[in-house]
């Protein structure tokens, strides 16, 4: 990863947003202490006392968080250091979270698990807790997002060998939200990789903002880098389908995904128009029907940020940056047909069908009483439609220029403001150009104009399998035996001895091999060899990994002298218990969040008898309705009775419930 000390612009950003978190976590304790006291008391006068401290409480958390809006929106940062005049693209800023120690709880599990020493294994938990630390600052290449999905690919075989579906490890990770900056902290291990996920999408939103988009490789690179910010933030809503952080909700992803196929969309655009846009029919026909499309899909993204459960969490400057650039590129489609249609009249030797039907492509009707054919041939009608289209485009750059002026982030933005002034003053400035007399008989409204492209914008699904990663505890052995899931007894020493030439049992199978075909009367056999068991190792060599024939080839080398043989037996696996967990997965159990905020005093030790109940904090409607002072974030509650009722994923994703 980069250097968490490097005086950058993004790591001055994330370590601005490092102590927000803090604070707003601190602020959150202190409502959650008065919320429950609220509850708990009768008294009048500390009830008042109470109110007055919630509503202080209730205004620091609403300026903590328009600090942490203001984070979001600081696009100037991620953008390209050359200089550029193109309206700045919005990046995610990735997701913070604490250190996580993964010694006691992993050694102890080696140990009691597989009966091995853990103290072998120290280099290997070490290399594994310094990745997760490397992912906290990862560089903003593919470099860094090849880190990322390294450590989400290694998640997948730590979660395998040590998180068994039966208990809970001890092992808390602690994530904070990058809207609302309230930290989720639970002990399952699908929290840790949908957030590692949600940070490759953030990553690729960074280097596409980065990009050079005065050149068509970099326009080319930032496509394609949204393409797949999309694409791993859409597999993430569809796989991790129960995240508790609103900011991996699946209402919240499916804007984000929206929000970066436009910024694809409008890099389209530009690297269309990057050699220049010619001044010539069949050319601004194109062009207008492509920035329509860019037009289009901006104000899709605007009416999605403004629908409930995402209008409370997105950035309101996000919503209002999403509606100018819808604004300003109609404005740009209806420039482009009026210059159509004011600098073009048709000559004896233009194709007049070919111009008929590329004009009749822009609109879905026509106004009453003009048809395409008549307007391509009498200039004034020609001239009237164009004036139209520019009072138009003069209307939406106005009103681009108005909203932009009443955001107080967004007015801060220089290149911003240039680029929607330059605009504006072009449309005025091709309206003055056009005779004026008549214009009092110009009662022409000028008709949408229909988007059209060329150019199809998808996602770009994650490919983990082009990053190749070793399992860190390869050593312990083949993974689809040696797992958390599987049982076995204490590894059992056999003394074998070659006699007659004969073992008394055959190997089946490949890493591990089995003993197959027992003779019980064998001397193994009554040291306590069982039909079934695995060789894990041959006179103190380990067997794990190697094949039947080379296990043989080891056993029928022993001579005289008796060699130890050790073997294990698979026990029947115990049935999961129902599993508090923040997400759950294509084929995996259906599962409910435990929210709860991570206390960095509290040093509770984790045994393996510890209760599963546990206090929490909890998005809930029943607890917001107790506490009128709960806004938008967690609040705190006593007890689970409520958790424990089946939740179905039909509920819980058609109405408000404790999830997010």
């Amino acid at each position: 990863g980069c250097n968490p000390l490097a005086e950058t612009g993004r790591s001055k950003l994330q370590n601005q947003r490092a102590v927000l978190n803090q604070q707003i976590l601190k602020t959150v304790r202190m409502r959650a202490g008065a919320e429950n006291l609220l509850r708990a008391t009768t008294n009048t006068k500390v009830r008042e006392q109470v109110l007055l401290e919630l509503s202080f409480v209730n205004s620091d958390l609403q300026i903590l968080k328009e600090e942490l809006e203001g984070l979001n929106i600081s696009v100037e940062v991620y953008q390209n250091t050359e200089e550029t005049f193109s309206i700045p693209l919005v990046p995610l800023g990735l997701k913070e979270t604490k250190e996580v120690d993964f010694t006691v709880p992993l050694k102890d599990f080696i140990l009691e698990h597989y009966s091995e020493d853990s103290s072998e294994y120290e280099d290997e938990i070490a290399d594994l807790m310094d990745l997760r630390q490397a992912c906290r600052t990862p560089s903003r290449d593919e470099a860094g997002i090849e880190m990322l999905i390294s450590y989400f690919l290694q998640l997948g075989y730590v979660e395998n060998r040590f998180f068994p579906p039966t208990r809970y490890m001890g092992v808390l990770f602690s994530w904070y939200d990058s809207f609302t900056g309230v930290p989720v902290c639970q002990q399952n291990l699908l929290l840790e990789k949908a957030s590692i996920l949600f940070n490759i999408g953030a990553l690729y939103t960074q280097i596409g903002t980065r990009c050079n988009r005065q050149t068509q490789a970099g326009l080319e690179n930032a496509v394609e880098a949204f393409q797949r910010a999309a694409g791993v933030l859409s597999y993430l809503k569809e796989t991790f389908t129960h995240t508790p952080s609103y900011d991996m909700s699946p209402a919240m992803l499916n804007v984000l995904v929206k929000m970066m196929l436009a910024q694809a969309r409008e890099c389209v655009f530009e690297q269309i128009g990057l050699p220049g846009i010619r001044n010539e029919f069949f050319t601004l026909v194109r062009m207008t029907q492509e920035v329509a499309k860019v037009g289009e899909v901006y104000m899709l993204v605007n009416t999605a940020m403004n629908q409930e459960p995402v209008k409370e969490n997105i950035p309101y400057s996000w919503s209002k940056l999403a509606q100018i650039k819808s604004d300003h590129y109609k404005a740009l489609a209806h420039y482009f047909i009026a210059t159509i249609l004011c600098d073009h009249e048709l000559q004896s030797g233009d194709d007049e069908d070919q111009q008929e039907k590329a004009l009749s492509q822009l609109y879905d009707y026509m106004p009453e009483g003009l048809m395409v054919l008549t307007i391509l041939k009498d200039k004034v009608q020609r001239k009237q439609l164009g004036k139209a289209h520019l009072r138009k485009a003069i209307v939406y750059h106005e009103e681009a220029l108005r909203v932009c002026g009443l955001c107080k982030k967004l007015r801060n933005i220089d290149v911003l403001q240039e680029v929607l002034t330059a605009a504006h003053k072009r449309s005025l400035l091709k309206y003055a150009q056009q005779e004026t007399e008549d214009d009092f008989l110009s009662l022409i409204q000028a008709p949408d104009i229909l988007p059209q492209t060329e150019h199809k914008i998808e996602t770009i699904a994650p490919q983990f399998s082009k990053v190749k990663v070793k399992d860190f505890f390869h050593r312990l052995g083949p993974l689809t035996v040696f797992s958390a899931k599987q049982r076995w007894t204490a590894p059992r020493t056999i003394p074998i001895q070659h006699k007659a030439g004969e073992l008394g049992f055959s190997l089946k199978g490949g890493s591990p091999v089995q003993i197959h075909c027992l003779d019980p009367s064998c001397a193994a056999a009554l040291m306590g060899l069982k039909e079934g068991d695995y060789i894990v190792s041959v006179g103190g060599v380990d067997c794990k990994w190697l094949g039947m024939n080379e296990v043989l080839e080891k056993l029928k080398s022993v001579g005289e002298q008796p060699v130890e043989m050790e073997v294990i037996s698979c026990q029947d696996t115990a049935v999961s218990m129902h599993s508090k967990s923040a997400t759950y997965s294509v084929g995996m159990q259906k599962t409910y969040s435990l929210i709860c905020l991570a206390m960095e005093e509290d040093k509770i030790d984790q045994t393996k008898k510890a209760p599963l109940k546990l206090p929490f904090l909890s998005w809930g409607t029943k607890n917001r309705q107790k506490a009128a002072s709960t806004l938008c974030l967690p609040s705190a509650v006593a007890g689970s009775s409520e958790m424990k009722k089946k939740l179905s994923p039909f509920t819980l994703l058609s109405s408000e419930s404790s999830l997010y």
